[in-house]
């Protein structure tokens, strides 16, 4: 595996940092991509973000991480929704159009916030073989009311959720009486005392290495079974 770390210009006076795993045997116009934005409380390095931008490359994708234009700079407070939404297109347009390495299929993943906004992309027209939500943020921490799910009923791709039981920021029950908006298919894999980061209680007997592990594999057959779509 190769891996690459390349700036992608945003706007003229934007730029953010990226890293790109590739798997020594990978053609990019017969092979698949993945693209990963982190939550809004960390960035690429976190070792959560790490260790999936890995997974995917271990698993015979193109896999690329980036950082929003509030964490290149340093800031705690994330970037407005345009620039948030501006980014994710600076970075998908710049794996596709890549000469060398540009997917016959791509798909877009996210921890939280990244997969959120993700998710806005493609409502707004930009295409994915598959959404992937690590941990989608359905609502914010004890307001179970108000819910971020007006745009799901413009998301045709395939969708995959991971989330845990003890999810703060997603009422499971709540969660799975608003999958009807969403007209693609969507699967839900869940983390059994999985919090929002997929921890879970020392007590339960699984380490972090294997709730991973767990997720890597529910992610890979995930994606087998929507590689023959179109993207």
């Amino acid at each position: 595996m190769q891996q690459e770390n390349r700036k992608i210009q945003v706007t003229p006076d934007i730029h953010v940092s990226s890293v790109w795993a590739i798997p020594g045997d990978y053609r990019g116009a017969d092979g698949s991509a993945v693209i990963l934005a982190h939550g809004a409380g960390n960035d690429m390095d976190h070792p959560f973000m790490s260790h999936f931008h890995l997974a995917f490359a271990e698993a015979g994708l193109l896999s690329v991480k980036f950082n929003f234009p509030y964490k290149e700079l340093g800031r705690k407070a994330p970037d407005r929704m345009p620039l948030l939404e501006s980014t994710w297109r600076a970075v998908i347009r710049t794996v596709r159009e890549d000469a060398a390495r540009a997917p016959k299929a791509l798909y877009l993943a996210g921890k939280s916030m990244g997969g959120r906004v993700a998710s806005h992309v493609v409502a707004q027209g930009d295409p994915c073989r598959g959404l992937i939500f690590l941990g989608y943020p359905l609502h914010p921490a004890k307001q179970v009311a108000a819910l971020r799910v007006e745009h799901w009923i413009k998301l045709s791709c395939p969708v995959l959720f991971v989330q845990g039981t003890r999810d703060a920021l997603c009422d499971l029950d709540v969660l799975k009486s608003q999958l009807t908006r969403i007209p693609g298919p969507v699967t839900l894999h869940i983390v059994e005392a999985g919090d929002h980061s997929f921890k879970v209680p020392k007590t339960g007997g699984k380490s972090q290495q294997d709730i991973w592990k767990e997720v890597d594999l529910a992610i890979a057959t995930w994606i087998t079974k929507t590689s023959h779509g179109k993207s």
